[in-house]
C-alpha cells in the first residue's frame, strides 16, 4: 500500500446530487394525491430531522417510506429524474471520478436501487456503493427496508466505515450531520462539509473544511479538476447599489460576491481591494492609478454604466486588468427621459404643477407649445442620439444632429457640419456626448449665446459638459425658456442633501442622475455586465473590453487553456511556443490579439502542464499576467 493512499467517501443525497432522492420520489408517487403538498412537506421535515440528528435515522426512514406509498415501478422514473439532478461541479469534474475510481466510495443512507445507476456513469461500481435496500411486496409495493443493514440504524455510517476497514487516509465529503459523526468518532481523518446544494449549520460548524463545490475539495487536496482555481475563491466586489440580479447571476455561477450600497473613496477602495479579483462600480467610484497599484489580485473592473472616465484605463491595461462597461443597456431609458423632458419643458408642465401644488390655478397657453414641427438639435449622435432621433421624428419633430465623427443619419435626420449651425436653428438642444475629457465645458457662454432666443437645453450626458453658471445666467435673462438637467459637475457618493445654483429657477427640471436608472435598464445592465465578467473569468473572452484587445474564443471541453498577457514587444510568442515544444506539449488552438502596448494570447493544449512549464511561461520577459484557466 502507498503511504499516501487516500480514500474518498462521498454521500449521495444533496452531495453527488442536488436533491434528496426520497423527496423526488414523493413528487412522482404523490403526483395525483390531493394532499400532495402537505405530505411532501412532512417528508422534507422528517428528512431534515434525521439529517440533523434530531430523530433516529431508523425512525426517519420508516416514517418516510410509509408516507411515500411507492412501487418498484416508480424507481425507473426516479432514476431518470436524478440523472438530471447531478450536482453541477460533480458533473463538470467527471474526469476525477474516472481517474481515481479505485479510491472512491459512496456511503449513503439512501437506497442502492436508485444510487447504483447514477454513480455507475461516474465509474463507481456497485460493490463500492454502501447503502440501504428496499423490501418489496409481491405486487412491487415498497413496504420497508433491510433492517439488518447497518445504514438503516442510528450512526450507521460510523459502523459501515469500521466494517470496510480501509487502509490509508479517509476523507468524508457530505452535507449532513450523519457524515460529520464519522470524523467525530475517529473513523474518518477529515470531514468536508459539502455546501453546493445546501448548507447546514450543525454540519459546517464542525467541519475540517467547507467545500462549496467539488472544485474546492479538489483544490485543497491538490487533485486535478475541471478548473485550475475554484470559483468560490474568486472574490467579486460590487459597489454603488448595483442591481440584485448581478449579485444573483455571479453567485449562481459560483463566485463569492460582496455588495456595498455606496461608492468608496480612494482610501477606502485601496483598503478594500487588496483581495478582490473583480470590481463592479457605477459612475461615482474612481479607480485611480493608486487604487490599481494596490489591487494585488484584480483581474477585471466592470462599469455598470456607459462611462469609463472614472477608471484609469491605461493603469489597468499596464497591470493586465480588463475593463468592461455597459454601452447599450440603458439607452432606451435615457431616450425616454429625454423625450418626456422635452415635452414637459415645451408645455411648462412642471411650472404649472408647482403652482397648483401651492394652491394657485393658472390655466394659460402662454409659452406652451407642441413638439410637432419643432426642430430638435442632437449633439452627439451615438447609440442614444440615434434612438432619440427615431422617436423624436415619430413625434413629428425635425431632427438635426452634430457629431465630430462621420456618422450616417437615421431616418430623415439632417447632419450639421458645425455645432454653431445646429444651435442657430434648434428649438430644443439635447446633449448626448461621451465622457471624453475634451468635452469639459463644451456648452459654455459662447455656445448658449449661439442658441435661438427662447430655446430649451437638455443635458443627460455628463455633468462637466455644461457650464452651470452660464446656464443660470441664460435662464434668468430669458435667453433660454427652460432646461432639463440630470447630471452635475460634482455629485454626492450617496443619497442625501444636494445643492445646485439651478435650484428654484422656473421651468427647470432637475433630476438626480436617473437617466439610465429604470428597473428595466438596471436589470439589463445586471445581465450584460456579469455575462462579460463570466465570459472572461471562465473562458478568457475579452469581447467588448474597453481597454484590451478583443478576442472571442470557442469553448473547449477537452483541452487545457492558459492566458498570457504581455507587453507588445518582439519575440514573446516565439518564447511561449519554444517552451511548449521543449516539453512536448501539443497546441490544439492558439489565439492572439494585440494593440499598441499589450498582447493577449490564449493557448489550448491537449496535455496537462507541470509546474515547471507554468513557471517558465510565467517568467517570460515582458509577462504582465499569466493564468491557467483549466
Amino acid at each position: 500500500m502507498s503511504p499516501n493512499k487516500r480514500n474518498y467517501i462521498f454521500d449521495f443525497d444533496s452531495t453527488l446530487t442536488r436533491v434528496e432522492a426520497l423527496d423526488v420520489l414523493a413528487e412522482i408517487t404523490l403526483a395525483k394525491n390531493p394532499n400532495k403538498k402537505a405530505i411532501i412537506q412532512e417528508i422534507i421535515d422528517i428528512t431534515n430531522l434525521g439529517i440533523d440528528g434530531e430523530i433516529s435515522f431508523t425512525e426517519s426512514l420508516e416514517k418516510r417510506i410509509q408516507l411515500l406509498n411507492a412501487n418498484k415501478a416508480d424507481l425507473s422514473s426516479l432514476v431518470s429524474a436524478l440523472k438530471k439532478q447531478v450536482s453541477k461541479s460533480i458533473e463538470s469534474n467527471k474526469a476525477f471520478f474516472e481517474e481515481f475510481a479505485e479510491d472512491i466510495y459512496v456511503i449513503s443512507c439512501g437506497f442502492k436501487e436508485f444510487i447504483d445507476p447514477i454513480v455507475a456513469e461516474y465509474k463507481i461500481p456497485a460493490d463500492r456503493v454502501f447503502a440501504n435496500t428496499f423490501e418489496f411486496a409481491g405486487d412491487g409495493k415498497i413496504i420497508g427496508f433491510d433492517v439488518d443493514n447497518v445504514l438503516s440504524k442510528h450512526n450507521g455510517k460510523i459502523q459501515c466505515l469500521k466494517n470496510m476497514n480501509l487502509e490509508g487516509e479517509i476523507q468524508v465529503i457530505g452535507d449532513g450531520y450523519s457524515d460529520y459523526v464519522t470524523r467525530e468518532a475517529g473513523v474518518a481523518d477529515k470531514f468536508f462539509a459539502y455546501t453546493e446544494n445546501i448548507s447546514r449549520i450543525k454540519t459546517t460548524e464542525n467541519a475540517d473544511h467547507i467545500a462549496p463545490n467539488l472544485d474546492e475539495f479538489l483544490y485543497i487536496n491538490g487533485l486535478p479538476g475541471n478548473i485550475s482555481y475554484p470559483k468560490n475563491r474568486i472574490k467579486i466586489l460590487l459597489l454603488e447599489n448595483v442591481h440584485q440580479d448581478a449579485f444573483n447571476k455571479l453567485s449562481k455561477d459560483g463566485f463569492t460576491v460582496e455588495t456595498v450600497s455606496k461608492s468608496l473613496s480612494e482610501a477606502e477602495l485601496i483598503e478594500k481591494i487588496k483581495d478582490v479579483h473583480v470590481l463592479g462600480i457605477r459612475s461615482k467610484t474612481n479607480v485611480t492609478k493608486k487604487v490599481v497599484a494596490a489591487a494585488e489580485k484584480l483581474m477585471v473592473v466592470s462599469a455598470f454604466c456607459i462611462g469609463t472616465t472614472q477608471i484609469d484605463l491605461e493603469a489597468c491595461k499596464e497591470k493586465g486588468i480588463v475593463v468592461f462597461n455597459a454601452p447599450y443597456s440603458n439607452t432606451r431609458s435615457v431616450v425616454e427621459l429625454a423625450i418626456g423632458e422635452i415635452i414637459m419643458l415645451m408645455r411648462s408642465v412642471f411650472q404649472r404643477s408647482t403652482e397648483l401644488h401651492s394652491g394657485q390655478w393658472n390655466k394659460t397657453a402662454a409659452g406652451s407649445r407642441e413638439v410637432r414641427g419643432k426642430k430638435l438639435g442632437i449633439v452627439g449622435y451615438g447609440n442614444i442620439g440615434k434612438q432619440l432621433s427615431v422617436l423624436a421624428e415619430a413625434l413629428g419633430m425635425d431632427v438635426y444632429y452634430y457629431d465630430i465623427e462621420d456618422t450616417l443619419a437615421i431616418g430623415n435626420a439632417t447632419k450639421m457640419n458645425e455645432l454653431s449651425e445646429l444651435l442657430a436653428i434648434a428649438d430644443v438642444v439635447t446633449l448626448h456626448v461621451d465622457d471624453n475629457p475634451a468635452n469639459k465645458n463644451l456648452f459654455g457662454e459662447k455656445q448658449i449665446s449661439e442658441m435661438k432666443e427662447g430655446a430649451y437645453l437638455v443635458n443627460l450626458a455628463r455633468g462637466f459638459v455644461v457650464d452651470i453658471a452660464a446656464l443660470v445666467v441664460a435662464l434668468k435673462s430669458g435667453k433660454l425658456a427652460g432646461a432639463a438637467v440630470d447630471v452635475y459637475p460634482e455629485e454626492p457618493s450617496k443619497n442625501g442633501e444636494f445643492y445646485t445654483d439651478l435650484k428654484g429657477l422656473p421651468n427647470v427640471i432637475l433630476t438626480p442622475h436617473v437617466g439610465g436608472s429604470t428597473e428595466e435598464a438596471q436589470r439589463d445592465i445586471a445581465d450584460f455586465v456579469p455575462s462579460k465578467i463570466m465570459a472572461y473569468m471562465n473562458s478568457g473572452n475579452t469581447v467588448d473590453a474597453v481597454n484590451f484587445p478583443n478576442i472571442r474564443l470557442p469553448r473547449q471541453t477537452k483541452a487545457h487553456r492558459f492566458l498570457h498577457i504581455h507587453k507588445n514587444v518582439p519575440g514573446v510568442m516565439a518564447k511561449i511556443n519554444k517552451i511548449l515544444a521543449k516539453y512536448d506539449l501539443n497546441i490544439i488552438g492558439q489565439y492572439l490579439s494585440t494593440d499598441s502596448s499589450v498582447g493577449y494570447v490564449i493557448t489550448d493544449l491537449d496535455k496537462e502542464y507541470n509546474k515547471e512549464v507554468i513557471e517558465k511561461l510565467r517568467n517570460i520577459e515582458g509577462t504582465i499576467k499569466f493564468r491557467v484557466l483549466y
